[in-house]
């Protein structure tokens, strides 16, 4: 395996992303949202599928992914092939109409393999075999796996290349899932290479790695460890440890790669994907350099329960657009109920498998698709929901698995495929060396959460009505009046070169209180915090910090082992919070700010008996500094997501003018105004707009005139309210629809360019 290409960070120059290409469909033109599942027809008889294909029919699918799992019944015995099962199923298909995402099935591998090479199986950082019998139990950098995988991949391409049914391909599935972290030889090995293309000469890793520290200077690139298990406490170099998350991401990126360049010198003219898993709980590869690799961007997404249910799903598409550049991207899997995989799986409730699959287009996906077609009756996911449930058709779920496939057809009638989501004023950053630093077991805290950071300041900026993107760090911010970092921990000198110009030339960031910590390096910048950029980050925002007062519920006794005896003090008698002049609430990290720039202005400073008691009565806590002809905030504090709609409000972002601190995060707003309580994203071609409007709340909520010819009206009640209910500035009544929960209307008009 080479990984001599990798350029440094595991990063690749958008100008050498690949061309976008998007699936067809087997309809008169080729258009239209796609709709459908992953489909596993070898795990039935072969008498079931003509009545899957005719529910397929009645529930408008056009498309399945398949064979995704089917590698052992493509080659059951080393060598013999079995494609005519294949070639019936997908014949059968084609006929109906429905087009086929081709998987390369190397997710996993036979047992067969297993047991005749059992050096490809990964090890964990213990040194323990990862044993087959699940998914992905293969190392991503075993040259005896990939033999294998390769081979099956040609003999698809070979098979299928010409099959008009087939029209896109499927590397792999969830790369990572299993194997994200290999800690064998062969990924010793590939390290090794990976680190010698990166740095060249081992005087220069050296350097970046600090190895002087604990005497781990290494005089040749074969001396290089993996950050194994080093005993109970050990702590691995955060440098080298930063540096094997980026090879991890890099080693699967490699992989799927070969596999996808295996097909394509024989079939290139059908388009490529794999799905990654992002959702504000996982993020597991670096997707903003993996989306470089695919011919369009896919994504498995699966619901959280709760209160965040429907941002947390905003949110993480927002990302997914982002990784997408805003092209549409394909939404290869989600549940339509239940899951199978959490301590606890919830169902969804009435109206949310609709609502959801409505949220993920009006954030960007031109496709819908579940996990999966019919639900297994035996083996690890048989509890998984599906679209055709174990109850059989006559269910609530396949009921609003039909309703939703009408929706799709019609927003595919009236043009939306295509379209690509308004953007916001407002950037929010991500990034994923600063979510694999926060992880790390050596920072003043062990409770930082990048990602985590991120979703809470995007849920924030929707309770103010004022909806933020979530894009890459690597994206072009130019088009944004506003960027937020939320935790990004680490800033090389020229990304703080790229903020410092931002603000000159007449934008607004806000920057988080661990952001710019650590250089790409993870080496902490000199002369105060923050330090990245040798002191340029510190100039535009206009701070200096000498130190961090972490608090906390890390006591020794108390409720729920946070020590505070359930009055917000610890067993040891110090204070779990710190209080603001502006009412809001520190819990994990404050900034010592020593010194504020001349022309700076605090906003607010701790404050009260919490703040004498850490010594902290009277530092500056949120500062501006206007910088150039922009302005930067410090917000030298966590917050949680109340105390950050609390500043939003406060700095001027969103239109509420109601209580700033509402027990569910949203304002009271005049009529007339923005409804925090809705969802409300827009979509645009070159002559139509496509508005979605979705019930973020638990209770009716109304938009008021919405334009335009209405489209989907999902769980809503249209009409006209008189001046006791809606009613325009004047006081007069005016046309406005009520969305009960999880409802959603969707309108369109022609747009102002056509």
């Amino acid at each position: 395996m080479s990984l001599s290409t990798t350029k440094a960070l595991g990063r690749s120059d958008s100008a050498i992303r690949r061309p976008f290409r998007w699936p067809t469909l087997l309809t008169d033109n080729g258009a239209g949202l796609a709709y459908g599942g992953d489909y596993n027809p070898d795990q039935w008889p072969e008498t079931t599928w003509d009545e899957d294909i005719r529910l397929m029919r009645q529930a408008h699918v056009n498309t399945v992914a398949l064979g995704i799992f089917s590698w052992s019944r493509l080659e059951p015995r080393e060598g013999e092939y079995d494609f005519d099962w294949l070639d019936r199923i997908i014949d059968k298909l084609g006929r109906a109409g429905i087009a086929v995402d081709l998987a390369s099935a190397t997710a996993a591998a036979p047992l067969w393999l297993y047991e005749r090479h059992p050096e490809v199986l990964p090890v964990d950082r213990y040194g323990h075999v990862v044993n087959p019998g699940s998914r992905q139990s293969w190392r991503p950098t075993s040259p005896v796996f990939r033999t294998y995988a390769l081979e099956l991949c040609r003999r698809l391409a070979e098979r299928y290349k010409d099959h008009p049914a087939v029209t896109a391909w499927h590397m792999n599935n969830e790369y990572g899932w299993n194997n994200r972290n290999d800690y064998s030889d062969d990924s010793q090995r590939a390290f090794r290479e990976w680190c010698r293309a990166k740095y060249g000469t081992i005087d220069a890793l050296n350097e970046a790695w600090g190895t002087a520290f604990w005497s781990q200077h290494v005089n040749d690139f074969d001396e290089i460890l993996l950050p194994r298990h080093m005993g109970g406490d050990a702590m691995a170099n955060p440098s080298q440890q930063l540096d094997y998350e980026r090879f991890g991401s890099d080693a699967l990126k490699e992989f799927y790669k070969a596999e996808r360049d295996a097909i394509a010198r024989i079939c290139p003219d059908k388009p490529f994907t794999t799905n990654f898993m992002v959702s504000t709980d996982q993020c597991a590869m670096d997707y903003a350099d993996w989306s470089d690799e695919v011919d369009f961007v896919s994504n498995d997404h699966y619901f959280h329960e709760g209160e965040s249910h429907l941002d947390e799903l905003a949110c993480s598409d927002s990302l997914v657009s982002g990784f997408a550049l805003g092209r549409p991207w394909y939404l290869m899997e989600h549940s339509t109920s239940a899951v199978q995989w959490k301590p606890l799986n919830a169902r969804k409730r009435h109206g949310e498998l609709i609502r959801d699959a409505l949220a993920h287009v009006a954030m960007g996906a031109d496709a819908i698709n579940f996990f999966q077609w019919r639900q297994s009756r035996s083996g690890a996911e048989a509890f998984h929901s599906a679209m055709l449930p174990h109850a059989g058709a006559g269910t609530r779920v396949f009921r609003d698995v039909c309703e939703l496939g009408g929706l799709l057809k019609r927003l595919g009638e009236a043009g939306l495929q295509g379209s690509r989501v308004a953007p916001s004023r407002t950037a929010i950053l991500f990034d994923a060396d600063s979510e694999w630093a926060t992880r790390c077991q050596t920072l003043p805290s062990m409770k930082l959460s990048h990602w985590h950071d991120v979703r809470d300041w995007y849920r924030a900026f929707l309770d103010v009505a004022d909806r933020a993107d979530v894009v890459p760090l690597r994206a072009d911010w130019s088009g944004y009046d506003t960027i937020v970092l939320p935790t990004v921990l680490v800033l090389s000198a020229a990304d703080v070169r790229r903020l410092a110009d931002f603000v000159r030339g007449g934008g607004t960031a806000i920057v988080g209180y661990a952001t710019g910590l650590v250089d790409e390096r993870f080496h902490v910048g000199l002369g105060g915090y923050p330090g990245a950029g040798d002191g340029l980050l510190r100039d535009v925002l206009g701070v200096r910090g000498e130190e961090f007062n972490i608090i906390g519920d890390e006591g020794e006794d108390g409720c729920d082992g946070c020590g505070c005896g359930g009055d917000g003090v610890t067993a040891v008698g110090d204070p779990a919070t710190v209080g603001l002049s502006n009412g809001a609430v520190c819990r994990l990290w404050a900034n010592v700010v020593d010194e504020v720039a001349p022309d700076a202005a605090v906003l607010a400073r701790y404050e009260g008996d919490t703040a004498t008691e850490w010594e902290l009565d009277g530092t500056p806590a949120i500062v501006r500094h206007d910088y150039g002809d922009g302005t930067a905030y410090f917000v030298g504090c966590d917050f949680d997501r109340g105390d950050i709609a609390r500043f939003l409000r406060d700095v001027g972002y969103g239109r509420g003018r109601g209580r700033a601190d509402c027990a569910d995060g949203w304002a009271d707003e005049p009529s007339g105004q923005s409804d925090a309580r809705i969802l409300h994203v827009t979509r645009e071609t070159d002559g139509r707009r496509f508005d979605f409007y979705i019930n973020r709340a638990h209770d009716d909520t109304v938009v008021r005139e919405p334009a335009g010819e209405t489209l989907i009206a999902y769980r809503c009640d249209t009409g006209v309210a008189d001046g006791a209910g809606v009613a325009d500035a004047a006081g007069a009544a005016c046309r406005a629809v009520t969305l009960h929960r999880n409802g959603v209307l969707v309108t369109t008009t022609a747009s102002r360019t056509q």
